[in-house]
């Protein structure tokens, strides 16, 4: 049998744990993606980590999955003396593995081994940062490890015996181990719905100065973080890192000759997300169910933006996000790409209303996608002159509280005003 290709990246320095990237690219799987951009992912995915070091990577093509081993006895093989010989001490498989066979795999490999749900678990653990944040993770990981405790225990038909009082066989010990998970499960529930009483006490408070939400959503590394530091002067971390933000942020905006909003930054969004983080994350994504518009940010410069995207689409379905909520694509990281296909971006753009190109890092495009999004939320405005007699002080006043008036001068018939208003507000002012 011939030997797979491997990549070695000892660019690095030293980490706490030695890693190893797999990819199983299975032929059988009809919706598989495209191996080599799957396994850098997952190679960002497990960057994302500080204390890991990730030495090595590679694609591994399989016909069909074995049960019991995930890989064929050859592949097992091979695989086995490249980690023995670069000292590896974590293998991370892009894709699920069941718990048989993660426990075949890490007493024929002698490493310890975790699947793609359990690594972006480890990364969310080691992100979040609010108390409804760690208390999610936590949630999400006591449910993941529910469902593996096959591997952890070796003793799995062993009986606890009981007190005496009663007959019959004792529990057994995954018995009781599931029994601990479910009683910490309900803990952990009863202090997050605290959590959230006390989030829905803040949303209420918001409700009564009644400011639109905007909310910003897409795929992880999309930009959307650096895009909503450039809009609002904060320092949420933004780094070119898989799951950056994982908590969500919140921050007024004035739109420049627009409303006041809130613009929320959420977690970003990846193919094949856990279910158990979907569920888990629901609350922390409330804000984007409650938004008046949804910006999707794009990072139109990899080479998987469709699929990205396509992703993202289908997650905001699965969270029930309502399809009348309007919706903008922003195409960010225009800066990335070479200046004709730049050009060719940005004139398509041009040609759909629903969508902008921008750049977060050079700042190209932000000013229209404030409009676009002003405009959006209370109508296109305009300039008109009005004159308003003396005895229409009423009138006068809500135009100032409105603040839509550009310029006032007294005449003899009264005050002469120009505004700028919307068809929103110019209708409100006839009804006065």
């Amino acid at each position: 049998m011939s030997k797979p290709e491997f990549q070695v990246d000892n660019t690095e320095g030293p980490r706490t744990t030695r890693a190893w990237v797999l990819h199983p690219d299975i032929k059988s799987n009809q919706d598989r993606r495209d191996a080599e951009p799957a396994l850098e992912e997952a190679v960002s995915l497990a960057r994302a980590l500080p204390q890991l070091e990730v030495i090595g990577a590679n694609v591994v093509p399989l016909r069909t999955v074995s049960a019991g081993l995930l890989f064929g006895s050859g592949k097992i093989k091979d695989l086995h003396d490249v980690f023995e010989a670069g000292d590896v001490e974590l293998v991370l498989v892009d894709g699920p593995v069941s718990p048989v066979q993660q426990r075949n795999l890490e007493k024929a490999w002698g490493v310890k081994l975790l699947d793609r749900t359990g690594l972006i678990l480890e990364i969310f653990s080691d992100r979040a940062a609010t108390r409804e944040g760690v208390l999610q993770v936590e949630m999400a990981a006591l449910n993941y490890q529910r469902t593996r405790l096959v591997r952890a225990w070796t003793h799995l038909e062993r009986q606890r015996g009981g007190l005496g009082f009663v007959g019959g066989p004792g529990e057994t010990q995954i018995e009781a181990d599931r029994r601990a998970i479910d009683e910490q499960l309900v803990r952990l529930r009863r202090q997050l719905e605290k959590v959230v009483k006390t989030r829905a006490l803040h949303r209420a408070a918001r409700a009564k100065v009644p400011y639109p939400i905007v909310a910003l959503v897409g795929y992880t590394n999309a930009g959307k973080s650096t895009l909503f530091n450039r809009l609002t002067g904060a320092s949420v971390m933004a780094k070119d890192m898989l799951f950056a933000t994982l908590d969500p942020t919140m921050r007024s905006l004035v739109l420049p000759d627009g409303p006041e909003i809130i613009l929320s930054d959420t977690v970003g969004f990846i193919s094949d997300l856990p279910t158990e983080l979907v569920a888990a994350f629901r609350a922390t994504l409330e804000e984007v169910l409650a938004a008046d518009i949804i910006c999707h940010v794009r990072d139109i410069s990899h080479e998987e933006t469709e699929e990205q995207a396509q992703d993202v689409r289908d997650i905001l379905t699965s969270l029930g996000v309502a399809k009348d909520i309007r919706t903008f694509e922003v195409w960010n990281k225009l800066d990335l790409l070479a200046e004709d296909t730049a050009d060719a971006l940005r004139l398509r753009a041009e040609r759909d209303e629903d969508v902008l190109a921008i750049s977060a890092i050079t700042g190209e495009g932000l000013e229209a996608l404030q409009g676009v999004i002003a405009e959006a939320l209370q109508g296109a405005v305009r300039e008109a002159d009005l004159v308003l007699s003396y005895a229409e002080g009423k009138k006068r006043a809500w135009l100032f509280e409105q603040d839509v008036v550009l310029q006032e001068a007294q005449t003899e018939e009264g005050f002469a005003l120009t505004v700028r208003w919307s068809a929103k507000q110019e209708a409100q002012f006839q009804r006065l």
